[in-house]
C-alpha cells in the first residue's frame, strides 16, 4: 500500500513539473477601438495575432479616431486607434501614443477622369474653392465635386494639416468612413477625395502629388508629402490586461513589419 502511495505521489510530481515546463499560455480578450483607416492593418495584425493565441479574442470596432480616442479615455477599449497625432490636451488628460505606421494619404479621383498629378498647391486650391473646374489642371469642363471626411476624422485633420486648408476646404459631402469615400469618387465622374492609401481600391484612381505616387518607398523616404501616423492610444497611469499587453507587444514588434507592409502601410518599428 505504500508503495502504491508513493508511486502516486512521483507520478502527481512528475505531472506538474512537466506542466510547469509547457509554454504558458494567455488567455483573455484585447478590443480596440477607432480610426477607420486603420482596419485594413489592425484587422491583419489582429487575425495573425490570434493565430498564433488562439485563446484571446481580438476585437475592433471602427467608430473613427475621435471615437477611439474616447473609447480609450473612458475605459470602454484596451488600446485607441488614431489616425492623428494626440493633442497637447489629450495627452495632458493622461493618454499616451505610440507610432505603429505611417500612412500615405491618397489623392483619388474617378477612374475616368483624364488628371493624373497635381501639385501640393493645385489639391489646396481645389480644396478651398480656388480651382472650380477640371479644366483649370488640364481635365475636362466640368465643375470639381469635393469629396472629404466628417470632422473629428483624422484622414481629414492629417489632409488639412499638410495642404494648410483646416476650416477652408468646401466640401459637397461629408462622409463618416474611408470607405464611403472610395465608394463616393468611384460613382462620381467628377469628383475627388481623399483616403489612406492602405483602403484604396482598384475602383479609383490615385493621383501622384509633384510626380511622386504614394507607395512604400515614398512614405519611408518622405519624397511623398502627404502622409500622416497611424497611432496606438493607451491610458498612461492605467496598466493594460496581461492579453492586451502581449498584443501590444507584439504589434510593435520586428515579427509584425510585414504584416503591416502588406496591409499597405509602413511600420515604425523596421526591426
Amino acid at each position: 500500500m505504500k508503495k502504491f502511495i508513493s508511486i502516486v505521489i512521483i507520478a502527481a510530481v512528475a505531472l506538474m513539473v512537466l506542466t510547469g515546463c509547457g509554454k504558458a499560455t494567455t488567455s483573455g480578450s484585447v478590443s480596440t477601438d477607432g480610426s477607420t483607416s486603420m482596419e485594413n492593418v489592425i484587422g491583419a495584425l489582429g487575425e495573425s495575432f490570434v493565430n498564433e493565441n488562439n485563446d484571446i479574442n481580438f476585437t475592433y470596432n471602427p467608430t473613427g479616431s475621435t471615437g477611439g480616442i474616447a473609447a480609450v479615455s473612458e475605459g470602454r477599449c484596451d488600446i485607441g486607434l488614431s489616425s492623428r497625432a494626440l493633442k497637447d490636451e489629450e495627452k495632458a488628460s493622461g493618454l499616451t501614443e505610440t507610432v505603429l505606421a505611417y500612412d500615405g494619404i491618397a489623392v483619388i479621383v474617378n477612374i475616368n477622369n483624364p488628371v493624373s498629378d497635381l501639385t501640393l498647391e493645385e489639391i489646396a486650391a481645389i480644396y478651398t474653392g480656388e480651382i472650380t473646374n477640371w479644366s483649370e489642371v488640364g481635365g475636362n469642363d466640368a465643375s470639381i465635386v469635393l469629396i472629404g471626411r466628417e470632422a473629428g476624422s483624422g484622414t481629414r485633420d492629417g489632409f488639412e494639416s499638410i495642404t494648410d486648408t483646416s476650416e477652408k476646404c468646401r466640401y459637397r459631402q461629408e462622409l463618416p468612413s474611408t470607405g464611403d469615400v472610395i465608394t463616393t469618387v468611384s460613382q462620381n465622374p467628377n469628383a475627388i477625395g481623399y483616403a489612406s492609401i492602405a483602403s484604396v481600391k482598384d475602383s479609383v484612381k490615385v493621383l501622384s502629388v509633384s510626380g511622386v505616387m504614394p507607395s512604400e518607398d515614398t512614405i519611408r523616404d518622405g519624397s511623398y508629402v502627404i502622409q500622416r501616423p497611424f497611432i496606438l492610444v493607451t491610458r498612461t497611469s492605467v496598466a493594460l490586461s496581461e492579453a492586451a499587453q502581449k498584443f501590444f507587444d507584439y504589434i510593435t514588434s520586428a515579427d509584425a513589419v510585414d504584416i503591416i507592409s502588406a496591409a499597405g502601410a509602413v511600420a515604425a518599428n523596421q526591426g
